[in-house]
């Protein structure tokens, strides 16, 4: 036990060694629109369902998911990548601003921004629309701006921390924002970046980076394998590609020892003979291989679906059977874990993490240690942009120094801990603290006053979370109020509750509530893992809180319409959303309160008395305490 505690302690120390820490961000910058909805029905015309759109969320996606990343995990993040002057451009730039992103992306006229458009209902994707051409290629202008807006950040960056060497995230996904003389302005300027790091789709475009670390999936990882082959050394060896489209000498140290060049081969065409075939611990053979690349910018299709089968491992829809010669038990990690020098070999890279979706992760370096790292399995719709918060995570561990080890074990919590819930992942300095069981430097607590509140949100609203409130007496917590308040906090990122006090329960309930005095609600409450935040109340009404909170969505418990809550014209105001959730048939404190009275007259239990105050009961700020003897006992009839 005290051996976890250290590690956490040396795991927490490292994030917060990482504060601050110079990282510029390029490549594919995209928009993510989550549209939420409900359905009860099908259409008459096609068994589709009919769906009534309930809200929107936008977020930052792709390289721009990973500047958010990393400024909310405390680095200091600027953003260089092509963006349209068009709506979803704007919104993109809004969620920028709002995470404390540096944001120095380019406007591309007549190019627009890509966009992934989510359908969900029941947190189920039911489609996804993407729009933007990746085949739009940069103007000769635009290459230009790009190229003179990452000179420009780079020394920027460096400047505003001191001088401090600021480190590289290459996105490359495909949709254009890389064209080859960005890539080579990245190769001539290495020296200018400490820590370089690399997510692309195609790893072969960019070994001449030699960067310190890529973090392909398992699909990518073995895509590159396939396409690979070792060429015997001849009179005039093939020479690695040069990102660029120059090419490397023969006397390259970049390339392989041992008499073997290292040849990347981009065939024009498919070759009739069928997918490659790789085996462990033996390079792929011959020259030629066969190249199905998916559509522009995504994972290959199918690349997803990895089935053990008796000889081993097959990816289908890459153009590569994988056979493991190792048994029936070998896994996609221990395959990777086999592979993994000759992945830093093709890449030029000093470690390589192979990522394995739920699986987790396989990670290593140049002393030839792996380091394994492990996921919980969670629905699909949880894990858009982990990927984004484990490549933030990893850079800023490593541009802090920390083992290999070290990096690998945050970048993987940084991952996890986004996934509790539908949207775009972002990993927050203080979620990650929290999972390490450290205190969060704001001292942030459940408990909170109306000014804490405020502040709490807008710090939330600035990192693009969607903010949901409730409130009510919650007198005797039970089960309908707990189904209730987790149906809330489905809803959106941050569930606050409000709590009446006792003066203002005992106006609405009567004389003889509330039945546990305010201090004991509001710890029930805090307790519950739904609920972010508990704030109290004096007044009949919330409204005076709603305007400070400004709430995305503002849920009652209830069979009636949004439209009769009293408080939905002042929430439309405000412009969020109204929405009813039903109650737990015969669950409610007045039918408790009632069962414990007819139990009480017939005698089965001994005397009642009313509640009593804990001597150390928590003193809301802005609030009033009650003690034990002003809280009356359980007489008369309650409303």
């Amino acid at each position: 036990m005290a051996r976890a505690a250290a590690e956490q302690v040396r795991l927490a120390d490292v994030v917060q060694s990482w504060l601050g820490r110079p990282v510029l961000v390029i490549g594919d910058a995209m928009l993510d629109e989550w549209r939420f909805a409900d359905s009860d029905r099908l259409c008459r015309e096609a068994p589709a369902p009919v769906l009534t759109l309930r809200r929107r969320i936008s977020a930052a996606g792709g390289a721009a998911n990973t500047a958010v990343n990393i400024a909310t995990l405390g680095g200091r993040s600027v953003l260089v990548a092509p963006v349209g002057a068009d709506a979803a451009g704007d919104e993109l730039h809004d969620c920028l601003d709002r995470a404390g992103v540096w944001d120095r992306t380019v406007s591309q006229p007549g190019r627009p921004t890509p966009v992934k458009r989510r359908m969900l209902a029941d947190d189920q994707i039911l489609l996804r629309e993407d729009s933007g051409d990746p085949d739009d290629p940069l103007s000769d202008v635009g290459v230009d701006c790009l190229l003179t807006a990452l000179d420009c950040a780079s020394e920027e960056l460096r400047a505003a921390s001191g001088g401090e060497v600021p480190a590289l995230v290459v996105c490359d996904y495909g949709l254009g924002a890389l064209p080859a003389p960005v890539r080579a302005w990245l190769v001539e300027n290495r020296h200018r970046y400490a820590t370089v790091a690399l997510d692309a789709h195609d790893l072969a475009d960019w070994r001449g980076l030699a960067p310190t670390v890529v973090t392909p999936s398992f699909a990518e990882a073995t895509r590159l394998l396939a396409r690979a082959g070792t060429v015997a050394s001849t009179t005039q060896p093939v020479a690695p590609a040069d990102p660029a489209g120059a090419t490397a000498s023969p006397t390259d140290d970049s390339t392989p020892t041992g008499g073997h060049e290292l040849h990347l081969e981009h065939p024009e065409v498919d070759p009739a003979d069928g997918p490659s075939e790789l085996t462990v611990g033996t390079a792929p053979g011959g020259a030629g291989m066969r190249r199905t690349d998916g559509p522009i910018g995504e994972p290959t299709p199918g690349e997803s679906r990895v089935a053990l089968t008796r000889d081993g491992l097959s990816v289908t829809g890459t153009g590569v059977t994988v056979n493991a010669e190792a048994g029936a038990g070998v896994d996609r990690a221990v395959l990777a874990e086999s592979r993994l020098a000759e992945l830093r070999a093709h890449t030029g890279a000093d470690v390589v993490a192979v990522t394995l979706d739920t699986e987790g992760a396989v990670v290593g370096g140049a002393d030839g240690t792996p380091a394994r790292s492990h996921s919980t399995p969670v629905p699909a719709s949880h894990t858009v942009g982990a990927g984004d918060a484990y490549l933030a995570a990893m850079t800023l561990a490593l541009a802090a120094d920390a083992p290999l080890s070290t990096a690998a074990q945050l970048a993987q919590l940084a991952a996890t801990s986004t996934v509790a819930g539908t949207g775009t992942c972002v990993c927050r300095r203080e979620d990650l603290l929290a999972a390490l069981g450290r205190p969060t430097p704001d001292g942030r607590q459940v408990l909170v006053d109306t000014r804490s509140l405020t502040e709490i949100v807008a710090e939330h609203r600035r990192a693009g979370r969607s903010i949901v409130f409730t409130n009510g007496c919650f007198d005797v917590l039970h089960r309908g109020h707990v189904r209730y308040l987790e149906q809330a906090r489905a809803l959106g990122d941050l569930l606050v509750v409000a709590v009446n006090s006792d003066g203002s329960v005992r106006r609405l309930k009567g004389a003889d509530r509330p039945v546990n005095p305010i201090e004991d609600r509001t710890a029930l409450l805090a307790a519950l893992a739904c609920v972010d935040h508990v704030v109290v109340f004096e007044e009949d009404s919330p409204a005076t809180l709603i305007e400070a909170v400004r709430p995305d969505i503002y849920v009652k418990g209830g069979d009636y319409p949004p439209e009769l809550v009293p408080e939905a014209p002042l929430v439309q105001r405000l412009g969020g959303q109204v929405r009813t959730l039903g109650y737990v048939p015969d669950r409610s404190t007045s039918a408790i309160i009632d069962r414990i009275r007819a139990h009480g007259q017939d005698g089965v239990t001994g005397t009642e008395t009313g509640p009593t105050v804990p001597a150390s009961g928590v003193q809301i700020p802005g609030t009033t305490t009650t003690t034990g003897a002003d809280t009356p006992p359980l007489t008369g009839k309650a409303p």
